[in-house]
């Protein structure tokens, strides 16, 4: 009898090890390889990709003299486009996005085209001054290939 009452909770507990491993087996991680097209003359493009690169990104980067093409093929309309693009993990990322956003986005998942930081705001990644000075900036949610975006991120 006294067997009997302690193979019932062994029993749960070999059963239950494996859905417990699961978590940590087969978490899917964030990619952290980015495909970056860039321009050759873009000396900002180099301080993002350092900004990048210090937060754990890794880059292959393709230098084209247009990007029109590469932003078209990834639904990045003009209006909202910046100096470089960038794609990672499914989605693009059109210009000065800070690192963490790119970090969010990845481990949020969202239903969307990727970000972008339209233009290029001084204070940004890879867009300061040595005087400090900074634009306040939004990073923005590209929903969908119309255009159609959200604020995924305020940055002062």
């Amino acid at each position: 009898m006294t067997e009997a009452r302690h193979a019932l909770p062994r029993r749960r507990l070999l059963l239950a090890a494996p859905v417990l491993l699961l978590p940590a087996g087969c978490a899917r991680a964030a990619p952290r390889e980015l495909a970056v097209f860039k321009t050759p003359w873009c000396g900002c493009c180099k301080g993002w990709l350092a900004h990048m690169t210090r937060a754990g990104f890794t880059a292959q980067v393709t230098e084209l003299e247009d990007l029109a093409p590469v932003r078209e093929r990834y639904g990045v309309p003009f209006q909202l486009s910046s100096c470089h693009t960038a794609v990672i993990g499914g989605y693009v990322v059109e210009g000065h996005v800070p690192p963490a956003d790119v970090q969010r986005l990845l481990k949020e998942r969202p239903k969307a085209i990727g970000l972008t930081v339209p233009g290029m705001p001084l204070g940004s990644p890879g867009m300061e001054l040595p005087d400090g000075t900074r634009e306040a900036f939004e990073t923005l949610l590209l929903l969908d290939r119309q255009g159609r975006t959200a604020v995924f991120a305020r940055h002062a």
